[in-house]
């Protein structure tokens, strides 16, 4: 069947439920954002957000030393690899998995793909991880993940793919809300874009390219909603 890439006849059924979901979320996660209740999912968005940095430092010739996930920040430890591209590659890649994770929930077999992803990519972590906070949350959404997996196979709960749209939701909203909490309402000099800045050669402060970021990121989460529309339609 031919793609609408024009979304003719918006909205259908599926259509409406995918766009009020992220909604929903949306605003859910941004009341919650401080609170313990969404605690195990923020490790998953700095897990992604560090993993990312890890990915990029590898990409450009560095060494990944050690990466470290808490409830309200993480770590990686680099060696080497260019600087420039390390940095920025948290934030954009965080946007990129929610993008990803965003367009795999619409379908069931690929949110069961992409669960099954997940747990293969949090047993090889859990064995290279160098500190307990990440190998107890690896341990703790793969029993998590697995058990909604099988209660979509076995049963007729069917959360799997709203648990992934979330996931996917809050990844991509990640760098909009912790640029904001980083650079605006507390100002700490230890973050991405302070430390970009003092990097790149132009003038630009910190908040300047933690903005660009975040609207970056937000680019990313009007992609993923446009093309989850187009894959719905």
């Amino acid at each position: 069947m031919k793609a609408n890439w024009e979304i003719k006849d918006c909205c259908n059924h599926d259509q409406v439920i995918f766009l009020v979901t992220i909604g929903v979320y949306t605003v859910f996660i941004f009341i919650l954002w401080r609170t313990f209740i969404i605690t195990p999912f923020k490790l998953i968005t700095v897990f992604l957000h560090e993993l990312s940095h890890a990915i990029a430092c590898k990409l450009t010739c560095g060494e990944v030393v050690g990466i470290e996930v808490h409830a309200n920040e993480g770590g990686v430890q680099t060696r080497g690899g260019v600087s420039w591209l390390i940095l920025p590659a948290g934030y954009l890649g965080s946007s990129f998995w929610g993008m990803v994770l965003i367009l795999v929930s619409t379908y069931v077999l690929t949110a069961m793909i992409a669960a099954g992803c997940f747990i293969a990519a949090l047993l090889i972590v859990f064995f290279l991880a160098k500190n307990w906070t990440l190998r107890r949350f690896c341990i703790g959404f793969i029993i998590f993940i697995g058990g909604i997996w099988a209660l979509q196979i076995q049963t007729e709960v069917r959360m799997l793919r709203y648990v992934i749209l979330f996931i996917g939701v809050m990844n991509s909203l990640f760098s909009v809300y912790d640029i904001y909490d980083d650079l605006i309402s507390r100002r700490v000099n230890t973050s991405d874009a302070e430390k970009f800045a003092e990097l790149c050669p132009c003038c630009c402060a910190g908040i300047f390219w933690g903005v660009l970021w975040g609207m970056i990121s937000f680019v990313f989460l009007c992609g993923a909603m446009y093309l989850g529309l187009v894959l719905l339609s």
